[in-house]
């Protein structure tokens, strides 16, 4: 019985962060298998990845899976079982938030939020935990920034980041012992199409101004992960942010997370 081919499993890897992820573990020689829901665009990721010069590893391996489905994780354990292949990195990058008060938007977008951020996350981080276990592999988890504090105005994103924090966290004890690392990553705001999705006003480009940008978010996250930290804040602003927002007054936390988050809505184009 041949071995399984060894691969890094990365989810939303159809643009932002986890494409660039994509192209930095390309860059260093790792084999890949891209998730997302858009064929075409991780099609053509792959053909890029494929033609680096010096790329001595197959095409990337494409599984075009929405994984707000139930079911739709083992589907992606199933195809890559037929695949051959086995995980010895797993990256859970994807994820959405959505903009405005939680009370006020669709109940079903919002449920989606955690069927993606929450349960989906789990859900791959521990179906492959035991292939990662024999490869004494890699787990690395996308969180944010936000995951420090609550988020009146983003209420269900802020607080599905607090929980890939902590169960990154706990995940990375328990792991420890066999050889596995965790890591999560809390970025800062990123220009990606993560704002689009949000609907967030274009007019809030100023949000930007000291921001990483998504190929240097990505090299800081693999390098991070590869040297097993346990958790992976890229930038200064997103370190001050994380360092005092649990020295903040709760009040004052909640006053400035939801002042921010009404000035996003009120320059929103009508």
């Amino acid at each position: 019985m041949s071995a399984a081919r060894r691969v890094m499993l990365i989810t939303g890897a159809s643009g932002g962060i986890g494409a660039d992820l994509a192209r930095v573990a390309a860059g260093k020689g790792h084999d890949l298998a891209l998730v997302a829901r858009n064929r075409a665009t991780l099609d053509a990721l792959a053909d890029e990845l494929a033609a680096l010069p010096g790329q001595q590893n197959p095409r990337p391996l494409v599984f075009d899976f929405d994984l707000t489905q139930a079911g739709a994780v083992g589907l992606l354990a199933d195809a890559m079982n037929a695949a051959g292949a086995a995980p010895d990195i797993l990256v859970n990058n994807a994820g959405f938030g959505v903009l405005g008060p939680a009370a006020q938007g669709e109940i079903a977008e919002q449920l989606g939020m955690i069927d993606l951020n929450i349960r989906a996350l789990t859900e791959l981080s521990l179906l492959f935990a035991p292939k990662l276990i024999e490869a004494k592999g890699r787990l690395l988890n996308v969180a944010s920034v936000a995951a420090f504090m609550p988020g009146p105005g983003m209420a269900v994103y802020y607080a599905s980041k607090a929980f890939v924090l902590s169960f990154s966290e706990a995940l990375s004890v328990e792991l420890a012992p066999r050889g596995v690392t965790v890591t999560a990553l809390c970025p800062g705001p990123v220009p990606t199409g993560f704002q689009e999705r949000a609907r967030f006003s274009p007019k809030m480009s100023g949000l930007f101004r000291f921001a990483l940008s998504s190929p240097e978010v990505a090299d800081i996250a693999y390098r991070g992960m590869m040297a097993g930290k346990r958790v992976v804040v890229p930038g200064v602003v997103a370190k001050i942010m994380a360092w005092s927002a649990p020295l903040t007054p709760k009040a004052a936390t909640l006053a400035t997370v939801a002042s921010l988050q009404l000035r996003r809505r009120e320059r929103e184009p009508s």
